[in-house]
Parts: structure tokens; sequence; C-alpha cells
């Protein structure tokens, strides 16, 4: 399964680059044109490798999953393939629509809210794996508050819509470092 979220995960990034179109201009000044789409693209290629991270290392203490944990990682991947739409949308539209913004950080909090669930159901499968339950259950509380800064992020849009992305990506401060907890536990061989 892992092995399968890792392949999406590399076609969804690079289903986003190709929405990424060169100028129709051979002058380096034609660039400056695509500044919004590209910025937006390193923001969500960013967002998508710190997804992809912490995805792998919440599997390295995963001994067993079941028919839930799969179902619950392939509506996660759905989520996860919207990000190339709502990237592009966002791109296209630069500053000025409220929409693209909103859909984006909707897409942000779902894969947030989906990563719980999978956690959760992780925890559930593999409920004869104390590891699991000490690593990434009580005191887990970056999806939580990962969540609630969306929900806000969401709601910014109507002040100035670039605030919705620039509050995601923020977020991903808790996100960049995977669970200490579980890079210690990995280190020290199980």
């Amino acid at each position: 399964m892992e092995a399968f979220t890792d392949a999406i995960f590399a076609i969804i990034i690079t289903v986003m680059v190709l929405e990424l179109h060169p100028p129709t201009s051979g002058q380096f000044s034609a660039l400056w044109g695509l500044r919004h789409a590209f910025a937006i693209y390193l923001a969500s290629f960013l967002i998508l490798a710190v997804y992809w991270n912490n995805h792998h290392h919440l599997f390295q203490i995963v001994r067993s999953i079941d028919g839930t944990v799969l179902w619950v990682n392939t509506i996660f991947i759905l989520v996860v393939s919207l990000f190339p739409f709502a990237t592009a949308w966002v791109g296209d539209n630069h500053v000025d629509s409220v929409a693209p913004e909103m859909l984006f950080g909707t897409v942000m909090f779902l894969m947030d809210a989906m990563f719980f669930v999978l956690v959760r159901a992780l925890i559930h499968a593999d409920g004869e794996n104390p590891e699991i339950r000490k690593l990434v259950g009580k005191g887990y509380n970056k999806p939580y508050i990962s969540m609630a800064g969306n929900i806000v992020a969401i709601f910014l849009a109507f002040i100035w819509p670039p605030l919705t992305v620039i509050v995601d990506t923020l977020l991903l401060v808790l996100w960049v470092m995977p669970e200490r907890r579980i890079e210690r536990h990995v280190s020290n061989g199980r």
C-alpha cells in the first residue's frame, strides 16, 4: 500500500508541473507574467512533499492494516488528487478571485482531515501494536491545529485571497519535521 501511495504522489506532482505552461514570448521578461502560477506550484509541491514524507514515516511504525485502512487511504489519495486542479485554478486566477483560494484551502482541510482519519484507522487496525498508540495516539495534536488553521485560512480569502495559500503553507511548519516520536523510534531500531 505504501508503494502504491508513493506512486500516486509522484503522478500527482507530475500532473501539477504539466499545468505550468511556458510563456508565448521567448524573452526572460515573459516569465514575470507566470510568477503567480509558479509561486502556487512551488507552494503546492512543498505541501505535497511534506504530506508524502509524513505518510511515509507513519507507515514505518505500522505492522498490519485492514480493509478500513485501505479505504481511508484511498479516500486520502482521492483528496490529494484534487490538488493539481486547485493549484491550477489558483495559478490561473492570481490574486483577484476568492473561489479558487477557498477551494485550495478546502482541499488542504480535507487532506488534513483524511490524514487524521487514516491515523485513527491505523490505530484501530494495528491494535496489537503498542508503538502506534504510543507514537501517534495521545498527544498527537498536529492534525487538530492544522485543521483549525485550515478553516481560518479558508475564510481569510474574503479579506485577501492569497492569505489562504499563505496561511496553509505556513501551517506546514507543523509537518515539515515528521512526528519526532516516530523519528526517534525508527532511529532506535524499533
